[in-house]
């Protein structure tokens, strides 16, 4: 019981500490929450003592810090020459733009962007599923909102373009560096690389986009974790059943293609959405290489789509797969079906 309380206290200051961050109007708040919800996360995630996740852990914490470093940095910049921690008084000093670079870099280090990427696949090619799924979702939500809320203040075109070149090839590394990869974990590192270059490139639009965007990847990540658990219980029971097995494999390279971008599935709906707004800013150029790295990222998927066709289904009849529905037929309906309805309105509403 004593455990379980130290691992609910550890829950909640990550919560709290993301939490703390968004609302804050300093720069210094917006730094204690993002420690604490350091503190708070470390502990979860070297729950299981194993050497792997030692080491990820390891990782993590030194990665962390020097993002840390380098956004309090640029807020002391700030400091020094406004003597006030709050964002808005940051337009007052003529040369705040030498302190978006730290603040900005210290950001795009926190959430694993291009050029900060190196740290992120081996880091979650050594934690347990429950701790990829924070590290891609919650770990992400506070530096995205201080993104946006730096790119909402800032109107300076260096600074639009920088974002924009760095979330563009945060995309292509995304969909090239997942071409040699066989471990799922590291796949799902680089799927995450590319998505937060299209999530950081909606907020040069609005911030409703990035909204709708991270909004959809949290749900096609937890469908998708959702599996991998289900599949490790399979396996740990000793479920040696070919069916189930075939529809969990099936059910996987779905979502796997859900999350680069297929359509008519749930992920090629945010993809459509960012596309279209950042179409109308007349941003071609950055347009087509988020386009390229998906389209790199969908080659591997529908080579897993195919080496699973030629090698199960020669070996069962559709009978036997009609049988095998299961509860992960619901994360099926979110994915596909949720899909071709947000098509839908999105169609009607154009019309």
């Amino acid at each position: 019981m004593l455990g379980m309380s130290f691992n609910y206290l550890f829950w909640l200051m990550m919560v709290f500490g993301t939490i703390f961050s968004i609302s804050s109007l300093h720069w210094l708040g917006m730094w204690v929450g993002l420690e604490l919800n350091l503190i708070g996360f470390l502990p979860i995630l070297v729950c299981s003592k194993s050497m792997k996740e030692s080491e990820s852990g390891t990782k993590y914490f030194i990665v962390q810090a020097m993002g840390s470093s380098f956004l309090m940095f640029g807020s002391l910049i700030l400091f020094s020459f406004t003597f006030s921690w709050e964002i808005l008084n940051m337009l007052s000093f003529k040369y705040f733009l030498s302190s978006i670079v730290f603040l900005m870099s210290g950001l795009f280090m926190k959430i694993g962007m291009f050029p900060f990427h190196f740290w992120f696949p081996s880091v979650m090619s050594g934690l347990p599923w429950l701790s990829c799924l924070l590290l891609i979702t919650w770990q992400k939500l506070a530096p995205i909102f201080l993104i946006s809320v730096l790119m909402e203040i800032i109107n300076v075109m260096w600074v639009l373009l920088m974002v924009c070149v760095m979330s563009s090839m945060s995309a292509l590394v995304g969909g090239f560096g997942g071409i040699n990869q066989s471990q799922i974990r590291s796949l799902l590192a680089y799927s995450s690389i590319g998505h937060m270059g299209w999530i950081i490139l909606s907020l040069c639009q609005s911030c409703y986009n990035m909204k709708i965007y991270f909004f959809i990847y949290i749900v096609i990540s937890l469908c998708l974790f959702m599996v991998l658990w289900y599949n490790n219980i399979v396996l740990m029971l000793g479920m040696n059943s070919f069916v189930k097995h075939l529809f969990i494999d099936f059910s996987l390279i779905l979502l796997f293609l859900s999350l680069g971008g297929l359509p008519p599935l749930l992920g090629f709906i945010a993809k459509l959405n960012v596309f279209i707004s950042i179409f109308d800013l007349y941003m071609y150029w950055f347009i087509l290489l988020l386009i390229l790295g998906s389209i790199m990222s969908l080659f591997y998927y529908l080579s897993l789509l195919f080496v699973f066709f030629i090698n199960v289904f020669n070996k069962i009849t559709y009978k036997e797969i009609f049988k095998s529905y299961n509860m992960i037929s619901l994360v099926l309906f979110i994915n596909f079906l949720g899909g071709l309805m947000m098509l839908m309105f999105d169609f009607f509403e154009f019309i």
